[in-house]
């Protein structure tokens, strides 16, 4: 009786041997510089905090404060052609609150006075340095001229007669400078709007302030690398 013999479809053949795939350098590489790179933002954001606590420890910052202790109107008159004349003379308090901080009013202030859309006029406050904890008085003349300034004044005749007073915005784009010892850090520009309502307007006319109310819109540093002092009194 014959011996039946198996027959293996893979006798005869050698059986390629399955190795397992190299990790990708490149990958790897890619993987390394990512972790690296957010574990130095992450140390950028602690060293950054820690500063701006040891900065407002220290400093104490604060926002200089204004006050609009006067308005007085020398001139405020149609033109023949309609157009509007206006001369405001706009007393501001200044102060300045730190212990420990000076601030540079730098060129470029601008100051306007507007009623609901309609800008009356504008000016800006001169350049100037105030110390700490220091007060300052400025009387800043604001002039301007409107065009077609008849329903303009209807309608301010028609909003005295109805309310008694009149909405005004005192709109204030001021450049300053820090000065910590004798360093000087880079711009700020702080954008304030002061609202105002008045007994009325009528020329050579001292106005009486019934109430007023400001409000810091935003700053904005020059130098990123010093945006953190702009924060830190905003």
């Amino acid at each position: 009786m014959e011996a039946r013999q198996n027959y293996s479809p893979f006798q005869g053949r050698s059986i390629p041997v399955m190795h397992s795939t190299p990790p990708n350098k490149k990958r790897s590489c890619f993987r390394k510089c990512l972790c690296w790179t957010i574990c130095l933002l992450l140390l950028q954001v602690i060293v950054v905090a820690i500063t701006g606590g040891i900065l407002y420890l220290v400093l104490r910052p604060k926002l200089p404060k204004y006050t609009v202790s006067k308005l007085q109107i020398t001139q405020f008159s149609l033109n023949h052609d309609h157009s509007l004349s206006a001369t405001f003379n706009v007393s501001i308090t200044a102060r300045n609150p730190n212990k420990k901080i000076g601030i540079y009013y730098e060129g470029g202030s601008r100051i306007s006075l507007w009623y609901t859309s309609t800008k009356l006029c504008e000016g800006g406050l001169p350049k100037f340095y105030q110390g700490h904890r220091n007060t300052t008085q400025l009387v800043v003349p604001l002039s301007g001229h409107t065009q077609d300034a008849k329903g303009l004044l209807t309608a301010l005749l028609h909003q005295q007669q109805q309310t008694g007073n009149v909405p005004l915005t005192l709109r204030v784009r001021q450049p300053i400078r820090i000065k910590l010892g004798s360093f000087k850090l880079p711009k700020i520009k702080f954008v304030v709007r002061h609202r105002l309502l008045v007994d009325g307007l009528s020329e050579k006319n001292d106005i009486r302030i019934q109430s007023s109310s400001r409000k810091y819109i935003r700053n904005a540093v020059k130098d990123r690398k010093h945006q953190l002092f702009g924060n830190l009194i905003a």
